[in-house]
């Protein structure tokens, strides 16, 4: 079954059911500072649960875009070297405000993954998870769908208590899990085995019921939410590996054109081993840089823009690994846009500023990715690289820290972290005092569009604050090289 069939599918069974089918919230968060990106489906409804808003339903639907790139919720680092991580993501969900709970959350999802008529995944393959404290959702799995006690496993907090950032709403949960081993239907498992088979990813969690029942405050307690709901999340990239029988999200048709695209460009054969990690690193993050500019976030040194200057960055060392020596990730968001605007469509009405931002961020660092890494050639021989060298990198050759501590771990380095946030605070101290009181603006003759630039050579002294140049004329909003980092 094809993802945008499976997509198709759970907005179809749900919308049937009495849920309004609501569209995909921004990737940047409305009105919560708490999150630098919405990173789950019930983000947009989080004043809902909160007894803070009112809308003209209780039952929701969603396909919700997701990055998970920052913050607590961090999958940067494992991409490309596992089958399941990603910066950018699909969730589907169905929520219910203080209308359905437990009972019918599991009727819900039981049907849709075992019926025919929707997924039909053989229960036998299929085992659930619970709160160790959740007498109740345990003995409605038993009493609804009628799997047997021996394959309910009540976990600790860390697998089967959800809270979405360090505040907001929050609850036990109930995972189902697919045996994705070959013959599959391998019978009840003791927990020792369950959970050896589930962290070497036998068996891949599909689908989370969130039974939100708490409010997480700031200082540690949980208060009754004003009713209790539900909040599910089923990762469609999973859901679609599991019913197309790959090994990988990466081997699905979600990704395939995209590393189809990838392997054009590079002109390179596609390992789907441990020697495609950079292909599938350049799928992914071009998804992530795609979807972040279509919402609005713009490469910057700080923030939601500095997370995605990040992802940029990482896609253009592992590009450089393939041999590239020119923008990739551009043609890459091109393919994003080319087979997922039809679901969305602020894709195709961002096309050309997303192209002309990525080739010019890509452009940007490739002007001193190749002294960065001549600098790190010759600190091989360090067991640790000294915080003010990492800064160096991050100051003067555009290498964020990550990604100085991503190539440091190749080569079996450890990086004086702390060092390097003492030399960027002192630095940003040096910038406050130099800063002059008010912005330099430039204003061009002439109409057009904003375009790359490339920067000017590096001053003495320069002014902390952004150069802003505008031309004459209508136009929208393009990359510009900024003069630093």
């Amino acid at each position: 079954m094809k993802a945008a069939e499976i997509r198709s599918k759970f907005l179809q069974y749900f919308s049937a059911r009495q849920h309004r089918e609501v569209p995909s919230s921004s990737l940047v968060p409305g009105d919560d500072p708490t999150l630098l990106f919405t990173n789950a489906g019930m983000v947009q409804f989080k004043r809902v649960f909160q007894g803070l808003e009112q809308r003209d339903y209780r039952r929701a639907v969603t396909c919700q875009k997701c990055v998970r790139a920052g913050g607590k919720h961090n999958d940067l680092e494992q991409v490309g070297h596992t089958a399941r991580h990603h910066t950018f993501f699909e969730m589907l969900g169905n929520f219910s405000f203080g209308d359905y709970f437990k009972k019918e959350a599991i009727e819900f999802a039981w049907e849709w993954v075992t019926s025919e008529q929707w997924l039909g995944i053989d229960p036998d393959r299929l085992y659930v998870t619970v709160h160790h404290s959740d007498d109740e959702a345990r003995t409605l799995w038993r009493k609804v769908t009628g799997i047997p006690d021996a394959r309910i496993y009540g976990l600790g907090d860390k697998d089967n208590f959800w809270q979405m950032g360090e505040t907001g709403p929050c609850g036990p949960c109930s995972e189902i899990m697919v045996d994705t081993r070959e013959r599959g239907g391998s019978g009840d498992l003791l927990r020792d085995e369950f959970v050896a088979l589930n962290e070497g990813g036998a068996l891949l969690e599909i689908w989370n019921l969130v039974f939100m029942q708490f409010d997480q405050r700031s200082d540690g307690s949980r208060s009754p939410l004003p009713a209790p709901s539900v909040d599910t999340g089923a990762g469609l990239e999973r859901i679609s590996a599991v019913l197309q029988r790959m090994p990988s999200n990466f081997d699905t048709d979600l990704f395939a054109p995209i590393l189809e695209r990838a392997v054009d460009v590079v002109g390179l054969p596609y390992d789907r081993g441990l020697g495609g990690a950079s292909y599938r690193v350049l799928a992914d993050h071009a998804r992530a840089v795609a979807f972040l500019l279509a919402d609005g976030v713009y490469p910057s040194s700080d923030g939601r823009g500095y997370v995605l200057r990040r992802i940029l960055r990482r896609g253009v060392r592992y590009a450089w690994l393939l041999g590239r020596r020119e923008p990739t990730l551009a043609a890459l968001t091109e393919r994003v846009v080319d087979v997922m605007h039809a679901v969305y469509p602020e894709l195709e009405r961002k096309r050309l500023h997303i192209t002309k931002v990525t080739r010019a961020e890509e452009e940007r660092f490739l002007e001193t990715i190749e002294g960065g890494l001549r600098r790190l050639d010759e600190l091989k021989g360090a067991a640790t690289i000294a915080g003010d060298e990492a800064f160096k990198l991050y100051d003067t050759y555009g290498f964020p820290l990550d990604l100085t501590q991503l190539i440091a771990t190749e080569r079996g380095q450890s990086v004086d972290a702390a060092g390097f946030e003492r030399a960027l605070g002192a630095q940003r101290d040096r910038s406050r005092r130099a800063r002059p009181s008010g912005p330099v603006i430039r204003r061009a003759a002439g109409a057009g569009d904003w375009v790359a630039v490339k920067p000017q050579a590096r001053r003495r002294a320069r002014p902390s604050g952004p150069v802003i140049r505008r031309a004459a004329g209508a136009g929208d909003w393009v990359a510009v090289k900024p003069q630093a980092r």
